[in-house]
């Protein structure tokens, strides 16, 4: 138990002050309780002695008067505090996640499905931050005003308050020992919310595929599977707690009485005051109430344990080396000295030694899996290098921090994620401070205007996320306009007009070449009028350079380029024939 608190204790960082206020208040407001006992006292000992003083009845009426309004106050005062800390404290973890991922490599998200993130950052720390605060400050200010209690209980008669400290002890045993039955299947309980989540994320995004194998009802095994162990795991939490709730309440309850029947045979065999009686009475009814509900939250005290370990297990995510410093770079040219690279334990780069020139454009084509697009995101350093040095400006992209690298970068992808946010801060998204100005020369410069200005809302248009609702061109020249309002030294085009249609081609072709001046460029593409007019082509060949040179160098090399070329131009020219 001390160690589970202490592990909400450690969690809650900077919240730390608001527990120590809501704990602080609690405490207040046992003290505010203790009023209310005394005017039932001084009530008691006056119907008892028939005294009518108006004394007597002012003095209780005050006391259950700043009773009842120090308890309003102090009650809200910690809800308050424990409210604030649950929701700060959440979200600072949600924040440092966050951060955490932009460090992590790449590679991390293929083997990790996103499902298990999703579910640590919804679900459970849902759970830490609706209940983390609650039970640490009941459990804490609940023992404490409990003692406070029984000390005021063996004041006022040592014979019940030694059945208060037996029926407590017997109650807090019952509840340390569900507290340590509960370690195996918290855990289990956990697991299953964030397996629930990943499965249902999954199949959300595979609905199309679904649907298109007319499956709806057939596909969905998987969550069915994460809801059977979801319910399973929550029912075996409840069969665990249902006995030991049961063993709790019926202890408190027979103490309560014992309690009752001592002080009335006490004062039957003359040992004690009838006043002092009918107080036992009354406490009987009283005594427990602050242990049971620091009792009553130590049955999730363990499902909080395991959120929290859960929660950080993000921790261990392995970063990159983010030891860089914050310099920019003099000069954009980019070199790779003797790079291998392995997605897991396949080989995509080997041995590649390449320059690609400041303030030139370099093209690079080549089969399917070939390691065009790793040469990219090592640039990047979405992933680090297995052995060799890629450097920038003559320094290698280690020595600078990942935020600096990337004001260096911008980047066109062909599989373009948009985000659920106005068409101009999908923009805006490389230059936040951009003006509206800016937003729509970049968008004009991209050939994304006209669209824009012809939806409802124009720039202020609404897209789901991943951009749905707009077509794959579009979504492409959003994103290049993007990288146009960026502006950085190093431009890398990943198949860049893939789908945009021949109408703009030319066009976003032209935008592309404004803004590839005085740029070091780097472009993935299969298309010839892209291709030919390179400072220098790579011809990429089972994670090697096979050919580098200019077009009409390449072209006379009877290899994979001229191959290449020759297979474009005979699909350009391919028509369909029609038989008579």
């Amino acid at each position: 138990m001390i160690s589970a608190l202490k592990k909400i204790w450690e969690f809650s960082g900077t919240e730390k002050h608001n527990i120590n206020k809501s704990i602080l208040v609690g405490f207040i407001f046992a003290v505010f309780y203790m009023f209310q006992v005394a005017a039932i006292y001084f009530i008691i000992v006056a119907l008892v002695n028939k005294e009518s003083s108006n004394n007597v009845i002012w003095i209780s009426l005050w006391l259950l008067i700043v009773s009842i309004l120090g308890r309003t106050v102090t009650n809200y005062f910690a809800q308050l505090q424990q409210t604030h800390a649950g929701y700060f404290m959440v979200a600072n973890k949600r924040i440092a996640i966050g951060n955490q991922l932009k460090k992590v490599p790449m590679g991390y998200f293929n083997n990790n499905n996103i499902g298990e993130i999703t579910g640590i950052t919804t679900t459970v720390l849902d759970d830490v931050e609706n209940t983390a605060p609650m039970v640490l400050v009941n459990m804490l200010s609940g023992f404490i005003n409990a003692v406070i209690f029984t000390l005021m209980v063996l004041f006022f008669d040592i014979r019940l308050g030694i059945i208060v400290i037996i029926g407590s002890a017997i109650y807090l045993w019952i509840t340390s020992s569900m507290e340590r039955k509960s370690a195996k299947l918290a855990p289990k309980r956990q697991q299953s919310e964030a397996k629930l989540v990943e499965a249902v994320i999954e199949q959300v995004q595979g609905m199309h595929i679904v649907k298109s194998f007319n499956l709806t009802g057939k596909g969905d095994k998987k969550v069915r599977d994460a809801l059977e162990y979801n319910r399973s795991s929550n029912l075996k939490l409840e069969r665990l707690f249902t006995p030991y709730t049961i063993a709790q309440e019926m202890v408190l309850r027979l103490f309560s009485v014992l309690i009752m029947v001592i002080s009335v045979l006490l004062y039957l065999n003359g040992q004690m005051a009838l006043a002092d009686a009918l107080m036992g009475v009354v406490i009987s009814f009283m005594i427990f109430a602050q242990i049971e509900s620091a009792g009553s939250t130590m049955s999730v005290l363990r499902v909080v344990s395991s959120s929290i370990d859960h929660a950080n297990q993000t921790d261990s995510i392995p970063e990159m080396d983010n030891e860089g410093k914050e310099i920019v770079p003099k000069t954009h040219e980019i070199e790779f000295e003797n790079v291998c690279f392995s997605y897991d334990k396949k080989r995509i780069l080997e041995d590649i030694s390449i320059t690609f020139p400041d303030k030139a454009m370099t093209a690079i084509v080549g089969p399917s899996g070939s390691g065009k697009t790793t040469i990219c995101n090592l640039i990047a350093r979405f992933w680090d290098v297995d052995s060799g040095r890629i450097s920038i400006g003559g320094k290698d992209v280690k020595y600078y921090t990942l935020e600096v690298l990337m004001d260096q970068i911008s980047m066109v992808f062909q599989n373009v994620y948009l985000f659920a946010d106005t068409i101009e801060n999908n923009i805006k998204f490389g230059r936040p401070d951009a003006s509206y100005e800016e937003v729509v020369q970049a968008a004009k410069k991209a050939c994304c205007h006209d669209f824009i200005t012809s939806l409802p809302d124009g720039y202020n248009t609404f897209i789901g996320e991943g951009g749905n609702s707009l077509s794959g061109g579009e979504k492409q020249r959003i994103s290049i306009a993007r990288a146009m309002l960026k502006d950085a030294p190093i431009v890398i085009f990943d198949e860049a007009t893939a789908n945009v249609d021949p109408e703009n081609e030319d066009k976003l072709q032209s935008a592309i070449e404004e803004l590839t001046k005085n740029k070091t460029i780097i472009m993935i593409a299969h298309r010839l009028k892209t291709v030919k007019n390179a400072d220098q082509i790579l011809v990429m060949n089972h994670g090697k350079v096979e050919q580098q040179g200019k077009h009409e160098e390449l072209l006379i090399q009877n290899g994979v380029y001229s191959q290449f070329i020759n297979a474009r131009q005979e699909a350009i020219s391919w028509k369909v024939g029609v038989s008579k």
